[in-house]
């Protein structure tokens, strides 16, 4: 005789108060979590008009680069050819190059340290003087800054014309040409560079200094440092965030400095003796219908300036965390 065997039955798991326990529910997502894409979809049509100004002009410019891309091409005459790295080889073979760039780059670097200086101390002035000073201040400076550069360059060379000037009159510099000599020339287009760029570093550190708690300073002040320990010390690690703006934007507009230089020297000086990369590229591409070599020189300073900015926010990050 065969006993019938019935599967074993499984205990039924008990909650706290002995009833059984209700299988877990899913729990849904959060609305944080729902929403991830919203702002990306507001961000969408700010994107797409970013992408045709700036990511299709990059890629056009890149691929001209490396193309066989001269007036021939453009007419129709000849067909057009891939020339790989052919265009960059040429440019770095080429002895001016490299001496426009360092030009470039000395250029830059004292129109940046210039600027930041000047626009820092007048910042600080601005929170020294009084209501009127400070308002008479803050208009001249944003008069300068509206000005076009065509028209501050145009205005800069009649003021240090040597027959008409009135600078050589009141210095007493006869008929001295400023655009004759190679550094006359270049310290003139950096003070004109300097006198429409300092407005916008005055104004945005002047804004950052006003932000300070006003007890950080008097604390300061009243434990003995001086005005440039509490720059130093207090104010400028407080305003590095506002400091690394200033200074990326004045890096980017210094580097590609054009029309003072084409205006002010009559197209980069006698015998191109002022040329910078962007006059340069300039007289390649338009003057000498390279237009494959102007644009191997856009890329170029693309690259130059994006790494800088790279280095530069590294250098402050790591600052940063050493504080």
């Amino acid at each position: 005789m065969t006993a019938n065997t019935a599967p074993p039955k499984v205990p039924a798991v008990s909650g706290a108060s002995g009833a059984p326990a209700r299988p877990p529910r899913r729990v849904p997502a959060s609305p944080a979590r729902r929403s991830g894409w919203t702002p990306w979809l507001y961000l969408l049509p700010a994107l797409v008009l970013l992408g045709g100004l700036l990511v299709y002009p990059i890629y056009q410019l890149g691929l001209i680069s490396f193309l066989e891309y001269t007036q021939a091409q453009v007419s129709g005459g000849e067909p057009t050819t891939f020339q790989g790295f052919g265009n960059y080889a040429t440019l770095f073979r080429d002895s001016q190059f490299w001496q426009v760039l360092l030009a470039t780059v000395v250029f830059a670097a004292a129109c940046v340290l210039a600027t930041l200086f000047v626009g820092c101390a007048l910042a600080v002035l601005l929170t020294r003087v009084r209501a009127l000073p400070r308002l008479a201040l803050m208009m001249a400076a944003l008069g300068a800054w509206a000005t076009p550069a065509i028209t501050g360059s145009t205005v800069w060379v009649f003021l240090f014309d040597p027959d008409f000037g009135p600078v050589n009159k009141v210095l007493g510099l006869g008929d001295f040409s400023w655009t004759y000599g190679r550094y006359s020339a270049f310290a003139l287009v950096l003070l004109e560079v300097l006198w429409c760029s300092f407005p916008f570093v005055m104004v945005t550190v002047y804004a950052g200094i006003r932000a300070i708690p006003t007890e950080v300073l008097e604390a300061a002040s009243l434990d003995g440092a001086s005005q440039w320990r509490i720059w130093r010390s207090v104010m400028a690690p407080m305003l590095r965030p506002i400091l690394v703006v200033v200074t990326i934007q004045s890096v980017i507009w210094d580097f590609k400095v054009f029309t003072q230089i084409y205006v002010m020297t009559n197209g980069g000086g006698i015998a191109g003796q002022n040329l910078v990369l962007n006059v340069y590229a300039y007289q390649k591409a338009f003057a000498s219908s390279q237009y494959s070599l102007g644009s191997a020189i856009g890329v170029v300073m693309l690259v130059i300036l994006l790494a800088v900015t790279l280095v530069y926010l590294r250098l402050v990050r790591r600052q940063g965390e050493e504080l």
